[in-house]
């Protein structure tokens, strides 16, 4: 990550990111930013209710990485830019579900519009996974899981950004907004390798 200093408005978004506070179900931490996006970058990962001195978490996972380039590339249409992962694993049947892919989707949305987040130059995939356990891995069952990966450009403060991530994160692992402290039953336990 490029020095907060180079970069005023970098310094500003960075105090606003780390000052987040998130429901008590969702655990972020500061990640190392991947090289080579951008001068300068901060990256969090964020859990829903990770297991004890585990890193992901069983009912669902994202990351968040917020990229700032004061040379306004192209493809961004300004000098920010938001990227996100989140993935949840799902019930069998809810992975069949043809709709699953747009609906993911519009949580994304209808989270930056319910939050305020302005934006613009949105793009991203939604991907929906069934798996079979064979052999030594048999015993896994039939599984299914969302993955959502997104990016934008953010215009305005990026709070809005980071708790509209945030969101989606939550209601991928089946915690609606407002279900702060209510249990998450029957989530799969994915095979991470």
């Amino acid at each position: 990550m490029g020095s907060p200093e180079a970069s005023t408005p970098f310094a500003r978004a960075i105090e606003e990111v780390r000052a987040a506070t998130f429901r008590e179900d969702f655990v972020v931490r500061e990640i190392p930013s991947p090289a080579g996006l951008a001068p300068h970058s901060l990256a969090l990962a964020g859990d829903v209710r990770p297991e004890e001195h585990s890193t992901d978490s069983p009912f669902g996972t994202g990351r968040f990485i917020l990229l700032h380039d004061p040379d306004e590339p192209d493809a961004w249409g300004g000098p920010w830019r938001v990227v996100c992962f989140a993935q949840a694993p799902l019930e069998p049947e809810i992975g069949i579900d043809p709709l699953l892919a747009h609906v993911a989707w519009s949580w994304l949305i209808d989270a930056l519009d319910s939050r305020g987040a302005e934006r613009h130059s949105e793009s991203g995939t939604a991907t929906k996974t069934l798996s079979t356990g064979f052999g030594a891995l048999a015993s896994q069952g039939e599984g299914s899981q969302i993955e959502l990966r997104a990016s934008w450009s953010p215009r305005g403060p990026i709070r809005p950004h980071l708790d509209a991530w945030a969101e989606l994160v939550c209601m991928l692992a089946g915690l609606p907004p407002g279900s702060e402290g209510v249990a998450v039953f029957g989530a799969r336990r994915p095979t991470r390798g």
